[in-house]
């Protein structure tokens, strides 16, 4: 029993503790974007970050290469800037979120057509959507642990900025605050944040993370230091539960974790339901 356990521990530790480390600043994003009611602006970004990583193998690059990081976040820092420009101070005919919905849309067709001219663009495809987690690396863990909490200070350090334009953006553009600045700035790190766990989880288990934990925080409370720690619990849970489950059945980890984030957020959904009842 204790070599099983040993096993177990040798090839989970370090999925583990992305699963454990990378999620609470990922979950005060999906807080802003859930305020925004922007909802796929994630999934938009992780997209518009795949389209660039397809340029680069294109170009010839590996999906590891140094140079395809940097492709795919120069592409993806000029999604955050169309998305900071289209912000209005007033209500639109088109909503912002429609345009978020053509731009994911566009750069997904852009994938698909530029996977179809790269050898193995099938499988590319795939890892690019579902991520290979249960193999990342104790470097990866500690790059990314490293610009996380860079970031994190980021935002702890404007908090308030960026609270203020997700929650009444009519009256941060009155106060003279320079909106569309801090638009980008939010974006572009957001962006960052995305490009950087796209690599070791792929899209979908991204879109999980940054959403399903941040509505379950949401639905449960009303304070933003409540809701990050209801949203980071969520994650963690539903991280422990993919894990074990993809361990036990032999499933893809990130398709598991998914599915376990969904099952998480169905049994929020009733407690909410019948706290009103």
């Amino acid at each position: 029993m204790s070599a099983d356990l040993s096993v177990v521990w040798e090839v989970m530790k370090w999925p583990l503790a992305a699963c454990l480390l990378f999620p609470p600043l990922m979950v005060y994003l999906g807080l802003h974007v859930v305020k925004r009611e922007v909802i796929f602006v994630d999934l938009a970004l992780a997209q518009v970050a795949t389209l660039g990583t397809c340029v680069a193998l294109l170009m010839g690059y590996h999906f590891d290469d140094r140079l395809t990081f940097w492709i795919s976040l120069g592409v993806t820092f000029v999604g955050a800037a169309f998305f900071s420009w289209s912000r209005s101070s007033k209500k639109e005919a088109v909503p912002q979120e429609a345009i978020i919905g053509i731009t994911f849309v566009v750069a997904a067709a852009g994938v698909i057509l530029l996977l179809s001219r790269v050898a193995g663009g099938k499988e590319e495809l795939e890892h690019l959507l579902t991520g290979d987690i249960l193999n990342v690396t104790k470097a990866e863990i500690g790059q990314r642990a490293l610009l996380f909490a860079a970031l994190g200070g980021f935002y702890a350090a404007f908090h308030n900025r960026f609270v203020l334009i997700s929650s009444d953006p009519e009256g941060a553009f009155a106060s003279g605050m320079r909106v569309r600045l801090w638009d980008f700035l939010f974006y572009a790190s957001f962006a960052l944040v995305v490009v950087s766990f796209v690599r070791i989880a792929g899209v979908l288990l991204t879109f999980a993370y940054l959403i399903v934990p941040a509505v379950c925080g949401t639905m449960l409370a009303q304070q933003w230091a409540r809701r990050l720690t209801i949203g980071w619990v969520v994650a963690a849970l539903a991280s422990l539960l993919g894990l074990w489950a993809s361990y036990q059945m032999d499933l893809p980890t990130g398709a598991a974790i998914v599915c376990a984030s969904g099952l998480l957020l169905a049994a929020v959904s009733v407690i909410v339901s019948l706290r009103r009842a």
